[in-house]
């Protein structure tokens, strides 16, 4: 079935000004949709994306569009669980493997930054939009949040049992990796100086040195400001 001359107009534009989002070979029109929307909601925000917004970027009409979807909130709901759904096989496999908690929390958080930096617009919805979702969706939201949180609490009280880690709170240790390997969806460019691996290695290594036993955290004393407020 051909489609109208506005839907061609319409893709030959996304192809034109944004042509990441452009139609994949092989992609199903359901999966293109999710692309797209993924994006649009992490560079203008739940929010701030209508239904007209998203059908534009796909080439198709509004009402059109939803024969695919029933609506946003599906939308972003279908995206979370997406997301969290692959990150979570990759973590469990880590988790429960046989290495050391040391290694398994390096591993841990390389394969959060690498996930992270792959799937960018599918796991900034998941960190930042999450909380647009209506109070039935929340709930499936929440606990797959805290299940995936539980897999790093998990490893580094494991770590403090054996002897690994210093003695310290679980659940703050648990956010503050999680937040350093989340601001990276703030501030990461495909065109910076670093690739995903080496942002995941140093990473992995922060974590393991700030929690090891091994590795005294030193007191490092603020550097002395120049006149002007900045440092020297």
């Amino acid at each position: 079935m051909r489609s109208s001359p506005r839907t061609r107009a319409a893709r030959r534009r996304v192809r034109e000004v944004a042509p990441e989002l452009a139609p994949l070979d092989g992609e199903r029109r359901r999966e293109h949709i999710l692309r797209v929307a993924a994006h649009l909601f992490r560079t203008k925000g739940y929010k701030g994306t209508s239904m007209r917004d998203i059908a534009e970027v796909v080439g198709l009409t509004k009402s059109s569009l939803y024969h695919h979807i029933r609506g946003k909130q599906d939308l972003l709901l279908e995206i979370l669980q997406h997301t969290v759904d692959r990150a979570m096989r990759r973590l469990e496999h880590i988790a429960r493997s046989n290495l050391s908690p040391s290694e398994r929390l390096r591993l841990a958080v390389e394969n959060h930054i690498v996930h992270l930096i792959e799937d960018l617009d599918n796991v900034a919805c998941f960190i930042e939009e999450g909380k647009n979702l209506a109070p039935e969706r929340m709930r499936t939201y929440v606990q797959q949040r805290d299940r995936y949180e539980r897999f790093f609490r998990d490893i580094v009280e494991e770590g403090i049992r054996v002897g690994e880690f210093r003695l310290t709170d679980v659940r703050l240790a648990g956010w503050a990796i999680l937040g350093m390997c989340n601001w990276v969806a703030k501030w990461y460019r495909r065109d910076g100086p670093y690739t995903a691996q080496e942002i995941a290695t140093h990473f992995g290594e922060f974590a393991v040195r700030a929690l090891s036993r091994g590795y005294p955290v030193p007191w490092v004393p603020p550097r002395e400001e120049k006149a002007d407020g900045t440092a020297p």
